[in-house]
């Protein structure tokens, strides 16, 4: 019995010194831990002694805010100057048709604007263009001296090229460049008048070309004219082909601009009014937005009282600068205008 309470009291000593190690160590390991964790809170004054600062003692700090460098995208038009000018009448400009308008640009005051046509919906193209078809260049002797010499004296000159009627290069060669009927054989629109197809790479690259070379002479600003399907005649006997009508005139003027870019050159389009009010033309493959956001101008036909209301259509709609296509100098307008 007795060596049974030995063994009893025995083991009831060993296992409060266990605890009561345990217990230690639990303790040592709190301290460290501490110690550690306060060590992040010690901060030393100017003198070098050390402070316990706490997380809840300091002051909430702003949190600081990264550098950024905002850079304010400013539409593609916004660069260009106001327009205010005059067209030249169509056909090959002359030594003596400058002259005529050279008298004329000083009566419309300081600095007007002169737009020049360069190639006309016919499919004459009316300067020394390499890239023009068979029989379209139509000039005189003096026509490219003239052109040096209208950019010479013109602050700011426009060059007006018809892009896809054009019957000259149309029926040069239907296959490659023609808008064809569902019979295969060149369309005729309610005029008469044969296009070329925006559907046609060719078609595009012809028209390309003259662009490009427009631009090497020195003008500043292409506006092109036409840049449509028909909107008259049998348009149900069209053939237009796999791709969306507004696909391939968004791929010809993207095209055009890519051919400008080397130059410089400002890209305009002349579209009517109705797709400025309406916003789209399904017949034409036009729409607004579409157009806006790849120019840098729109001419469009517009009475005086409708400039602002078309101004503000074409500046929601996209990046482009309006011009209104006038019958007289409008000098009481604000915004940009051309008389036609």
């Amino acid at each position: 019995m007795a060596s049974s309470r030995g063994y009893r009291n025995y083991r009831g000593r060993r296992s409060k010194g266990k605890i009561a190690l345990v217990v230690v160590l639990i303790l040592v390991i709190l301290a460290a831990v501490a110690v550690m964790a306060l060590q992040r809170n010690i901060v030393y004054d100017e003198a070098g002694v050390p402070h316990l600062e706490v997380p809840w003692q300091k002051e909430p700090e702003e949190a600081a805010l990264p550098d950024v460098d905002l850079v304010v995208q400013e539409p593609e038009g916004a660069d260009l100057p106001a327009l205010q000018g005059f067209s030249v009448e169509e056909g090959p400009l002359t030594a003596e048709r400058w002259e005529t308008v050279r008298s004329r640009k000083e009566a419309f005051g300081e600095a007007p604007a002169v737009a020049i046509t360069l190639k006309d919906r016919q499919g004459h193209v009316f300067f020394d263009a390499a890239s023009a078809v068979p029989d379209a260049r139509e000039l005189r002797v003096d026509t490219m001296a003239a052109l040096e010499t209208a950019l010479e004296e013109t602050e700011y000159a426009v060059a007006r090229i018809a892009c896809f009627r054009d019957p000259l290069a149309a029926n040069s060669d239907v296959e490659k460049l023609g808008l064809e009927n569902t019979g295969g054989y060149i369309f005729y629109d309610g005029r008469n008048s044969q296009w070329l197809d925006p559907a046609k790479p060719e078609a595009r690259a012809y028209l390309c070309g003259i662009i490009k070379e427009a631009a090497a002479l020195g003008f500043d600003e292409i506006l092109l004219t036409d840049a449509c399907y028909p909107t008259e005649g049998k348009l149900e006997k069209i053939n237009y082909g796999t791709a969306e009508k507004t696909a391939n005139l968004t791929a010809f003027l993207e095209e055009a601009r890519a051919a400008l870019e080397p130059f410089g050159t400002a890209l305009s389009v002349e579209v009517p009014a109705s797709l400025v009010t309406e916003g789209a033309l399904e017949a034409a493959g036009l729409t607004l937005s579409g157009t806006a956001s790849r120019v840098d101008r729109i001419y469009a036909p517009a009475a005086p009282e409708e400039i602002r209301t078309l101004e503000a259509a074409v500046s929601a709609a996209g990046t482009a600068a309006f011009v209104a296509e006038v019958a007289e100098p409008a000098p009481e307008a604000d915004g940009s205008w051309l008389v036609r």
